[in-house]
């Protein structure tokens, strides 16, 4: 008799397994897609605001079928991808805007995770000039623009799920690896900010930061029905500075260990990142400490 396995922050038992086996065999012209849908709808696995989470289902599908417990069928070759599609697309190019920041008129930042054009805007602008590219926002995310008075874009950030394990965040913290795992979908991650490359405006970046963060909590629980308590994000030693997140009041707390997430044996070396944190709550601690 297989043990209860703990994926994705659910107890899948063997039932679970044989339901999920049952539908692989009696319908083998679904979709990953569907079978996700299907998962997370009979588990009623849904968010806060009452959304399928058929994303994590998906997710822990994956995590189940790379353990070999069961056989999903391959990924469908979809021969558009709008997203890919208008990232793939150059940004023409634009005039310099170097200024004052008071000289840019009243500032616009609008939360465009739901509106399709928006959000193709944002993932060319950081396939084209992120140093990270951009692959498109998965699971819970927010994505932000900031227009200047004449509606020009001048930056995006993308916030979404947080690092699983992080020594010096969660240190800092003071939590339990029990309480990270109830309590992880709480923090939210800052894992994209671009400013556009022809946009020279000194302090921009840290209003823009300033100004997110202050409507972060907010806009989350609008969406998703659930708190977030605590924003990171990690700058690239090498690279950056972070001095416009520590002008905008994010935390340093201390660095990453130089390793991924999938480095099982210590072995795969990556840039050492400063770690910054942003309360979005006086009472973080005892909420992520609950």
């Amino acid at each position: 008799m297989m043990e209860n396995l703990m994926v994705q922050g659910r107890c899948v038992s063997e039932p679970d397994l044989g339901q999920i086996r049952q539908w692989l065999s009696q319908h083998p012209d679904w979709s990953r897609w569907r079978l996700s849908r299907e998962l997370a709808t009979q588990w009623d696995w849904r968010n806060e605001a009452g959304q399928l989470k058929d994303m994590a289902a998906r997710t822990l599908l994956v995590k189940l079928h790379e353990r070999g417990l069961i056989g999903l069928p391959r990924r469908r070759q979809v021969p558009t991808n709008r997203m890919r599609c208008h990232a793939g697309k150059q940004l023409a190019g634009k005039d310099p805007i170097e200024c004052g920041l008071s000289e840019l008129g009243p500032l616009v930042v609008e939360e465009v995770s739901t509106q399709p054009p928006r959000r193709a805007w944002v993932a060319a602008a950081l396939g084209q000039f992120h140093y990270l590219g951009f692959g498109g926002a998965v699971g819970e995310n927010l994505q932000y623009v900031v227009r200047d008075g004449q509606e020009r874009e001048l930056a995006c950030l993308v916030f979404g799920a947080p690092a699983w394990k992080c020594q010096d965040r969660d240190q800092f913290i003071g939590w339990s690896a029990e309480q990270r795992q109830r309590h992880l979908n709480l923090i939210v991650n800052n894992s994209r900010f671009l400013i556009l490359p022809w946009v020279r405006v000194p302090h921009l970046a840290s209003w823009t930061l300033g100004r997110v963060s202050r409507r972060l909590a907010e806009d989350w629980q609008a969406k998703y029905g659930h708190p977030v308590v605590l924003a990171e994000t990690f700058v690239e030693r090498e690279r950056f500075r972070g001095s416009a997140y520590q002008a905008a009041n994010w935390q340093a707390v201390g660095a990453t260990a130089g390793r991924t997430r999938q480095d099982c044996h210590r072995c795969i070396q990556t840039p050492v990142k400063e770690i910054f944190l942003y309360p979005l709550r006086r009472d973080f601690r005892e909420v992520l400490q609950a």
